[in-house]
């Protein structure tokens, strides 16, 4: 699901990766807008922010939004950095460390979110966080996916997906029907992962607050065990066959 690259790279891997990491961009999605009336998993909104406090002379609005859009770049500049030094030494997870920061940051917000908020930490500042959160997820799956899969964000999901429907309403070869068919399910996947998400943190926010945050943790943690199984299950087959 992480490792595979270039030609060994499956549909199903994609398919699983969207699953994980779409459901977990929904929930920090949900908990953004409840929790802080910020967007947390994406930066198109925040370049109209930004551009009204520029029009209205709003210098606050205006940093706030630069800020978001800084920390979403550094975060994917983060993971692509972590991944590319790994992969330079021949390390055989490099997607680890990224995961791992991702990991740690989404356990802190869940775990002190709740409280930094009630001693009065800056809810601009958190959302900050939550933004590098997700740049450094958007960049792990689109280097990894080879930028078949993306989780924070639907607009331009959605336009693929109108684009490819459109597609099926013409006479094509079986087999780019059969790869089209796929595109199209993919990127259904991840609409009703990233969805799915939103509303079992919407859900549950009255209740945890901030400790949905834990429940993306909790899948993350369980996407790296579910990976290292299916890992160590094909090598133990593949030393079978020898």
């Amino acid at each position: 699901m992480f490792r595979h690259k270039g030609n060994s790279r499956t549909f199903k891997h994609n398919f699983r990766l969207a699953v994980f990491l779409s459901f977990i961009a929904g929930l920090v999605n949900i908990c953004g807008v409840l929790a802080l009336g910020i967007l947390t998993t994406n930066v198109t909104g925040h370049f109209a922010y930004l551009a009204e406090g520029v029009v209205k002379q709003n210098n606050v609005a205006l940093v706030y939004s630069l800020f978001y859009i800084v920390f979403f770049l550094l975060g994917a500049f983060i993971s692509s950095l972590l991944t590319e030094y790994f992969i330079n030494r021949s390390y055989n997870a490099p997607h680890r460390a990224s995961m791992l920061v991702e990991l740690c940051l989404l356990l802190i917000l869940g775990i002190y979110g709740d409280i930094l908020i009630g001693k009065g930490f800056s809810r601009p500042l958190l959302a900050c966080i939550m933004l590098f959160t997700m740049g450094l997820q958007n960049s792990l799956v689109s280097k990894v996916s080879d930028s078949a899969v993306r989780t924070t964000h639907l607009t331009g999901l959605f336009t693929d997906l109108g684009i490819e429907l459109s597609q099926l309403f013409f006479r094509i070869e079986k087999d780019q029907r059969r790869k089209l068919l796929r595109n199209i399910g993919l990127k259904g996947g991840i609409i009703v992962f990233f969805f799915s998400g939103c509303m079992i943190g919407g859900f549950l926010y009255s209740i945890l607050k901030f400790k949905i945050l834990l429940i993306a943790a909790g899948t993350l943690i369980i996407a790296l065990i579910y990976d290292n199984i299916r890992l160590f299950i094909a090598g133990y087959e593949e030393n079978l066959m020898q």
